[in-house]
Formats: C-alpha cells, structure tokens, sequence
C-alpha cells in the first residue's frame, strides 16, 4: 500500500517517470527499516545499467539524430511517393512505406511519429486529406518502430531477459510486415468511403532520380538490418557503424551536415541517452526492491493459477498488458513486467523471443491510447488537433494491430 501510495502521489504531482521509481524505491525501502538495503542502493542503481547490451541504446539515438540532420528522411520519402503510382489514398501509402523505412533506422515510435508529423502531414493536407486522417495514418505508422529492428523495446527486453537482441529483431520481421499489410488494408478500405485524392503518376525519370537521390540514405537501414541477420555484426556493432556511415553520407554525400552541426548533435543524443538509462536504471532499482518483498513471485503464483494452457496465458497476459499499457509508459512497464512473466511463460513452454515480441508490441500501442499515450498527446500538440479527435481517427487502425498482436501470439510459428 505504501508503494501505491507514492507512486499515485508523485503521478499527480507530474514528477517525471524515472524520478517516481526511483523516490517509490527510496520509500520502500524506508519503510522497511532495513540499512543494508539502503546501502546497497547506489550499487543496484548503477547495476540496472551495467550492460553490454544498453550500449546499443545511446548508438541508435545517435544514428537516428545523424540521419534527421543529413537529410536522409526526407529523401526516403520522396522514394516512397515514387514508388505508389496512381491509386487511390496514393500519398496514405507513401506515408506508411516511409514508415517501414524509418522504423529501420530510429526504433522508436514518438521520434518517428514526430520525424513524420512534421515532414508529411502537411504534403497530405496539401493534396487534400483531412487533418484527422492524415496525423492519424502517420500515427499508425510509427506503431511500426517497436516491431521492425532496431526496436529499442526489442533491445531492453533482450537484456533483461537475456536473450540474443539480434534474434528479437529477426523475429520481428514477419510481425511487422503483417501490420504493415494490415494498416494497407485499413487505408484502402477507408480511401473507397472517404475518399481519399489520387496520387499523381511518377514518370521513369522521376523514379529513376528519386532512387538515385536516396540510395546512399537506403543503405544505412539496409546494413544495419543485413549485418544483423547474416551475423555479421551485434545490434551494439551494427549501431555504431551505421552511426559512422551516416555521418559519413551527411557530410561528404548530401552535404547537408556540417562539421559545426555535430556538437549539438552529440548532446541531444547524450541528453536522450541519459534520460531513458536513468528510467532503466530506476525501474531495475524498483524491481530490486519489490523481489525483495517477494511480489513478482505472488504476481506470478496468481497468474499461473489463472491460466490452464499456453493459450490461455498468452490471452490473459495480452489483456493484463493492454491494461498495464494505458497508463504506464512502455520502457518502465517493460521493465517492470518482464521479470515478473518470464518465469510463468518458461512453465507454459513459452518461447522467450515470442515472449518478448508479444510483450513489446502490445506495450507500445499503450503510446496512442489515453488516458497516457505519450505518442498521441505528442500528435495532438504537433497537428494542433485534440487527442480524441486523433483517437477516434486510430480506432481502425488500432483495431488492426490488436487483430495483428493477436495472431502473433497464439500462433508462435509467425
């Protein structure tokens, strides 16, 4: 109770996520008058981020922070409005194939969805899309980061599950390209009711100068993914070396990043970095502490009784996350169940990378669902709409990825 308490308490006071589990900790440990406990807190504070695998975090910031400043985005989505030719709701599916091209290079869903707000929405108002509509696809489409590598949901659950982070991202691949297929279906089906404009046709030349212009771009999401899958590099290597080829396309191919653009550059990655390593380290501080007080072993008692088979597990576990997801962010609330639900689904038989692909698409489709939904406020204040507005516009959408999370989960095969 006393840790419910402080959490609520420091919720509506608006104290910053990682400041509440970090001072909840504190609290808990008060109260249970036990000094060695909090003597240990420093060293379990730095231990929450002692790890070879968070290295690749801060890299794919980095990454993600070189190829906004090289012009790389923008040039992939030129390649995407050349590629659809003329159909209806044309510019819809430039903006989610310039999603799926995105997810391969940031891996975070409010970054992508702020990269896409800002550079195509306003080209979809342009051509004669409502508002709505158009920041609601966008929306849909930055869904597609936590699933598609480098997904740094994918990164963290690796390491606190211990499992290779380079085969989380290869099984993302099939998921992400079900969703993807899925929000195409969505869109096409809207574009007979609304409708939505007809994309121009894209001569050959124009195709042929899009691709040109964009292929150094392309090749960074390319490597990254390819080094990854062939074993060629770890998710870590693979993040610093797609790091340097853009830097390297910036400055000496687009020629869009200068030498003086880099110091900024690096500190708002440093900033980013330490602001979701201080999360992770607060909620492994947390997850200290209540294993201490033995919770996850009677969270995990009470869903084992609840659950029969495999199947029904993975349901329950689906509605519990849902739940969990609509007002927790996905980073602590990935931290914070992931031990708990390990253990359980290793008794079920439970794959950990099913485990782990189910848990972190479920917890990101908390972003776009109130009362908390970081990405949907964040679309709200970017398109100057209200988030319900927004929601009611994801409803088909959201729909179709809970159908697509569904599928993915009780049949492991995919």
């Amino acid at each position: 109770m006393i840790g419910v308490a402080s959490l609520s308490g420091l919720f509506l006071l608006a104290v910053p996520i990682s400041v509440v589990l970090a001072l909840t900790s504190v609290v808990l440990i008060l109260s249970t008058g036990d000094a060695v406990l909090l003597d240990s807190l420093p060293q379990q504070l730095l231990a929450g981020v002692d790890s070879y695998g968070l290295l690749a975090l801060p890299l794919f910031i980095l990454l993600g922070e070189a190829m906004s400043l090289s012009g790389a985005g923008r040039r992939l989505v030129n390649l995407a409005a050349a590629m659809v030719g003329p159909v209806r709701g044309g510019l819809a599916h430039v903006s989610l194939i310039a999603n799926v091209m995105l997810a391969a290079i940031l891996g975070s869903t409010v970054a992508q969805l702020t990269v896409m707000t800002r550079m195509i929405v306003p080209e979809m108002e342009k051509a004669g899309y409502p508002r709505q509509d158009a920041v609601s696809i966008v929306a849909a489409g930055s869904l597609l980061a936590p699933v598609l590598p480098p997904s740094m949901m994918f990164i963290l659950y690796g390491v606190i599950a211990q499992v290779p982070v380079g085969e989380l991202f290869k099984a993302g691949l099939i998921p992400g390209l079900l969703m993807t297929l899925a929000f195409f279906a969505v869109i096409s089906v809207k574009a007979r009711r609304v409708p939505y404009p007809v994309a121009a046709p894209a001569d050959g030349a124009r195709r042929r100068r899009a691709l040109i212009e964009a292929l150094p771009s392309a090749v960074i999401p390319l490597f990254i993914v390819a080094s990854i899958l062939t074993g060629f590099a770890t998710p870590t290597e693979a993040g610093g070396i797609g790091t340097l080829i853009a830097l390297a396309v910036g400055l000496l191919v687009h020629r869009e990043m200068r030498l003086s653009d880099l110091p900024a550059m690096f500190c708002r990655a440093a900033l980013g970095s330490a602001a979701v390593l201080f999360l992770v380290a607060a909620a492994q501080l947390l997850g200290w502490v209540l294993a201490y007080a033995d919770l996850p072993a009677q969270v995990a008692a009470a869903l084992s009784a609840a659950s029969g088979s495999p199947a029904a597990f993975m349901i329950l576990l689906n509605v519990l996350l849902i739940a969990i997801g609509t007002v927790l962010e996905p980073i602590p609330a990935l931290l914070l169940v992931v031990p708990v639900v390990t253990p359980i689904a290793a008794q079920f038989g439970i794959d950990p990378i099913h485990l782990g692909l189910v848990i972190s698409i479920n917890l990101s489709l908390g972003l776009l669902t109130p009362p908390v939904g970081a990405a949907l406020f964040a679309a709200a204040s970017l398109s100057n709409l209200s988030a319900g507005k927004i929601a009611a516009g994801l409803t088909p959408y959201l729909a179709a990825a809970f159908a697509t999370l569904l599928t993915i989960s009780l049949w492991p095969v995919l």
